[in-house]
């Protein structure tokens, strides 16, 4: 069903601790070239910390669990490849098409390869007037059902956080604050809003998961983790650039799968690209945190 890399397969037949990153913020969250390097620090800091990298994307069809470093810098530099979520995965297999994986998508591939953790930046969740748009990520729901611990610094900052939270709490889905009570908001650490629980260390994270997948508990786990406190930008500047941003994207008229990346490249200009260095920074600190909680499950099974 998938083309697996030869070193994560052999890292997942050893019990050997792998995390799976997702291709959607090289092809549509970052410009070139800070999109590959991004992803390939990343990866770096996977291994670093004594854990195998799986970045996750679908080409001429296929999809691969474990891209080389010329394939990420292919997905960095090519206009043509889809946004793909859940529900696009079937057409982009059958039309051999290039495909990158959003935080669903990403799940979906990943739980069926076998590996728990799943690293990211931030997930989506419900948009801001869902009253009127309808549009929650796909994201919330693959969280209900698929298998995966995903590490993120929160729901992206310019969704509607509480109705966010809400909607995980119908589906079931445990929010968890690494070392803090209150839910992280991506380039912020603080949102006034608060996890279901607090836990301080990766070896308590590890027996979580574990508890869940002994006890056939279907469905994720989501962490979130705070970006560190030297990067993570002021929140009356952030507020303002994004409903800036919102403001204009309404003008244009854009809806569904392009809301996202459209957001984040407009917070990114209007903040003359700090927002984009504060993502790159929470990305790496998130893969330090889904490394030691690989190896820590790791050792509990």
């Amino acid at each position: 069903m998938f083309r697996i890399n030869p070193e994560v397969k052999k890292a997942l037949e050893e019990n050997r601790p792998v995390v799976a990153l997702e291709s959607t913020i090289i092809s549509h969250g970052m410009p070139y070239p800070k999109n590959v390097q991004t992803a390939l620090i990343a990866e770096q800091t996977i291994r670093d910390m004594g854990a195998i990298p799986a970045t996750i994307g679908i080409i001429n069809g296929d999809p691969v669990v474990g891209m080389t470093p010329e394939e990420i810098e292919e997905f960095g530099k090519r206009k043509d490849i889809v946004k793909a979520s859940r529900r696009d995965l079937p057409i982009i297999y059958a039309k051999k098409m290039w495909g990158a994986t959003t935080v669903a998508a990403t799940m979906a591939i990943v739980g069926q390869a076998g590996i728990e953790i799943f690293v990211t930046g931030g997930i989506g969740g419900v948009h801001r007037g869902v009253e009127k748009t309808m549009d929650v990520s796909a994201d919330l729901q693959e969280l209900s059902k698929t298998n995966v611990t995903v590490v993120c610094a929160g729901a992206k900052a310019i969704l509607d956080l509480p109705r966010t939270l809400e909607y995980l709490e119908t589906m079931g889905v445990p929010v968890l604050g690494y070392q803090t009570n209150e839910l992280p908001a991506f380039y912020s650490r603080k949102s006034g809003l608060k996890v279901d629980y607090r836990v301080d260390s990766a070896k308590e994270f590890a027996q979580i998961i574990k508890e869940k997948r002994d006890n056939h508990l279907e469905g994720g786990i989501l962490i979130t983790n705070p970006i560190p406190q030297e990067f993570e930008m002021d929140k009356e500047v952030i507020d303002k650039a994004i409903d800036q941003a919102l403001r204009e994207m309404d003008e244009l008229g854009i809806k569904g799968k392009e809301t996202t990346p459209f957001l984040l490249r407009r917070v990114s200009e209007i903040t003359g690209g700090d927002s984009l260095e504060s993502n790159i920074k929470l990305v790496v600190n998130n893969a330090k945190l889904g490394a030691q909680i690989a190896k820590e499950y790791c050792n509990l099974k």
